[in-house]
C-alpha cells in the first residue's frame, strides 16, 4: 500500500480516552440505572422486543470486573454509508479485547451485514488494524446496506455466529442499522444463543442522537470537510462576483449538516428542512424567499451569493412530501404493474390514474428531468431515493424562472447566473478529525466493555463531549428506548427515531439570529482544511452544533 505523508503521520496519533477507560479492563465496573421505556408506541414495542425491552442504562466506573479477563470472540460489522472514524471504532474494540485477554479474537464481516448472513469474514489482527488507525473509509472490511430482515437472513446469521462461537456481534451503523441490531439481539435470545449484540452510533447526517448520544460519529469530520469546500466557493464567489452557487449537502432526513456548515461559513442563505415543514412552505414560497434575497443583494450591486440546501429538503415541502408518500404507497402496492411501463410518458399517464389530483399536479409541475428522478430505483425500504433528486438544480431553475418574471414586472434589476453543486461523498471517507478519531476509539473500547459486561441490545455511548477527552463518560443505552413505530413497506415497523433539527434548539436559534444580516451583507467565513496538529483551539474543537447545545 502506498502511503501519503499525512497517513504515515496519522498512524502515530494516539487517540485520547475518558479517564475511566484508561484503567485495566478488570478494574472497570459496569453499573446499571433504572429500567427504561421507548419514546412512544411502548405497548407495540414491548410486544416486538419481549426479551430486551425496558433494560436499564449502563455506565462504567472504576471497580472490579473479573469478566473482562475472559477470552472473547467478537464479530464486527460496518453497516450503511461510510463515515469518518469507523476504522478507529474497530481499533478501539480490538485494543479493548486484547487488553482484556490476549487470546480474544475479533472477526470482521466482509461487505456489511451480508458478510454476517453469508459467513464471509476475516480475522482482524494487530498488523491489519495498524494499517488503518486514524484513517478514513471503511475499506478495512467494507460496508453494505443489506438488511437482516427475512426469516432466512436471520437463520443464516444465527448459523454464522454458531459456527464462529461468537460471544458478541458489534454493529457499527446508523438508525436503521441499529434497529436491525436490536432485532438481532431479540432473535438471538429467542433462539437461546449466548451471542450479544452491541451497536455503535454512526452517521454523518447527525440524526442519530438524543440526550445520551450527543452526536453520531463522522458528523464532525464530514461537516468540517464540507465547510472547507463551502468556504472555498464563498471566496470564489466573492472574487468573481457574478455567480450564485446552489450547494446541496448530505442530510437525508435532517438538516444538521447544512446548519453546522452555515454556522461555520455564514452563507447568504441556508434552508432548513424542518423550518420549511413547520411553516408549511410550498416550493413557490421557498423560491420567492430566495429571490427576495437575490433582489436585495442586486440592489447593492452584489449579483452573487451562496445557498446551502439540505439533501432531503423536498420531503419537507408539503406538496412534494404528499407526492412522495403517495408514490411510495402506490408503487409498492402495484410494483409489478408500474415496473412493466417503458417510458416516462407511460409512467406519467399511469400516475395520473393512480395518484390524487393534488399529488399528480405537484408531479406534473416538475421539470421532466427532475420528475424522472422521483421514479428511479427505490431505496432498501422501497421509498423514493431522495438523494438522487437534484434539488439544487430544481431550485436554481425555479429561481431563474421567477427572477425573469420579476424582471418583466420591474421588481428585479440584477443579473443572475447559477452553478449547482452536491457535496456528499467528498466528506464520507475523509481523514477523521482529532475529535472523531478520539470519539470513535472511545466508542469501540466502550463496545468491548459492554460485551465484557454481558449486556445485549445496547448502544455504545460516550458523553460530556465538549469537555477534554479525559472528562468524557462512557456507558451504554438500551436500543429500544430510542424507538418508535413507523410505516415502512406499507406496514408499521419498529425503528430508531431520527433526531431532526430542533427549531427551539440553541444551534438553530444562533443561526436564525444572524441569517438576515448574512443574507444581505457578505459575511463569509473561510474555515480552511481540517487541522490535525497544533493548539487545541485549532485542531481539537468539536462541531459548533455540539458546543452550542452544551452552552
Amino acid at each position: 500500500m502506498s502511503l501519503s505523508a499525512l497517513q504515515k503521520a496519522r498512524y502515530g496519533y494516539a487517540p485520547k480516552l475518558p479517564s475511566v477507560l484508561k484503567n485495566p479492563p478488570a478494574e472497570i465496573a459496569i453499573e446499571f440505572g433504572k429500567p427504561t421505556s421507548a419514546i412512544s408506541d411502548r405497548e407495540e414495542l414491548q410486544k416486538v422486543f419481549a426479551r430486551t425491552y425496558g433494560k436499564p442504562m449502563a455506565c462504567f466506573k472504576k471497580g472490579a470486573n473479573p469478566n473482562a479477563r475472559k477470552k472473547l470472540k467478537v464479530g464486527v460489522v460496518l453497516s450503511g454509508g461510510q463515515a469518518p472514524g469507523g476504522h478507529n471504532v474497530i481499533a478501539g474494540l480490538f485494543d479493548g479485547l486484547k487488553k482484556g485477554s490476549t487470546d480474544s479474537v475479533l472477526y470482521g464481516f466482509l461487505g456489511g451485514p451480508s458478510g454476517l448472513i453469508n459467513c464471509q469474514y476475516k480475522e482482524i489482527t494487530a498488523a491489519l488494524v495498524d494499517e488503518y488507525r486514524n484513517t478514513g473509509g471503511f475499506d478495512i472490511i467494507g460496508s453494505g446496506r443489506t438488511k437482516i430482515e427475512t426469516d432466512g437472513q436471520v437463520a443464516s446469521s444465527i448459523e454464522t455466529v454458531k459456527k464462529l462461537g461468537l460471544d458478541a456481534v458489534v454493529v457499527i451503523g446508523g438508525d436503521d442499522s441499529n434497529t436491525n441490531a436490536a432485532l438481532l439481539a431479540e432473535h438471538f435470545i429467542q433462539k437461546g444463543l449466548k451471542t450479544q449484540v452491541i451497536g455503535v452510533p454512526k452517521t454523518i447526517d447527525g440524526d442519530l442522537k438524543n440526550e445520551y448520544v450527543e452526536t453520531s460519529f463522522g458528523f464532525d469530520t464530514a461537516a468540517k470537510t464540507y465547510s472547507e469546500l463551502v468556504g472555498n466557493i464563498e471566496r470564489d464567489a466573492n472574487s468573481a462576483r457574478k455567480y450564485w452557487h446552489f450547494i446541496k449537502l448530505m442530510g437525508r432526513s435532517a438538516s444538521h449538516i447544512a446548519l453546522e456548515c452555515a454556522l461555520q461559513t455564514q452563507p447568504n442563505i441556508c434552508l432548513i428542512s424542518e423550518e420549511v415543514e413547520a411553516k408549511e412552505m410550498t416550493l413557490d414560497q421557498v423560491t420567492e424567499d430566495i429571490c427576495a434575497v437575490i433582489a436585495k443583494r442586486a440592489e447593492k450591486g452584489e449579483n452573487f451569493g451562496v445557498i446551502l440546501i439540505p439533501e432531503g429538503l423536498v420531503e419537507f415541502i408539503p406538496e412534494i412530501k404528499s407526492l412522495i408518500h403517495e408514490l411510495n404507497d402506490e408503487m409498492a402496492k402495484k410494483a409489478a404493474e408500474f415496473n412493466a411501463l417503458a417510458g416516462f410518458a407511460d409512467k406519467k399517464a399511469w400516475l395520473q390514474k393512480n395518484l390524487s389530483a393534488p399529488a399528480y399536479a405537484a408531479f406534473a409541475s416538475l421539470p421532466e428531468s427532475i420528475a424522472g428522478q422521483f421514479l428511479a430505483d427505490r431505496d432498501p425500504h422501497g421509498n423514493v431515493q431522495v438523494s438522487r433528486i437534484e434539488t439544487e438544480k430544481l431550485l436554481a431553475l425555479a429561481v431563474e424562472q421567477k427572477l425573469a418574471e420579476m424582471k418583466k414586472a420591474g421588481t428585479y434589476k440584477g443579473t443572475f447566473s447559477s452553478y449547482t453543486h452536491f457535496f456528499g461523498y467528498e466528506g464520507r471517507c475523509a481523514f477523521p478529525s482529532n475529535f472523531d478519531a478520539d470519539y470513535c476509539y472511545s466508542l469501540g473500547f466502550t463496545a468491548f466493555l459492554l460485551t465484557a459486561g454481558g449486556v445485549t441490545g445496547y448502544l455504545s455511548s460516550v458523553q460530556n463531549l465538549t469537555a477534554p477527552a479525559d472528562q468524557w463518560t462512557a456507558g451504554g443505552i438500551p436500543l429500544t428506548m430510542m424507538m418508535n413505530m413507523e410505516k415502512r413497506h406499507g406496514a408499521q415497523k419498529p425503528v430508531i427515531k431520527k433526531a431532526l433539527v430542533e427549531l427551539e434548539g440553541k444551534p438553530f436559534k444562533a443561526f436564525a439570529s444572524q441569517r438576515d444580516d448574512w443574507a444581505v451583507n457578505t459575511s463569509y467565513v473561510f474555515p480552511g482544511a481540517i487541522q490535525y496538529f497544533g493548539p487545541p483551539e485549532v485542531c481539537g474543537q468539536p462541531s459548533k452544533t455540539i458546543q452550542l447545545e452544551h452552552t
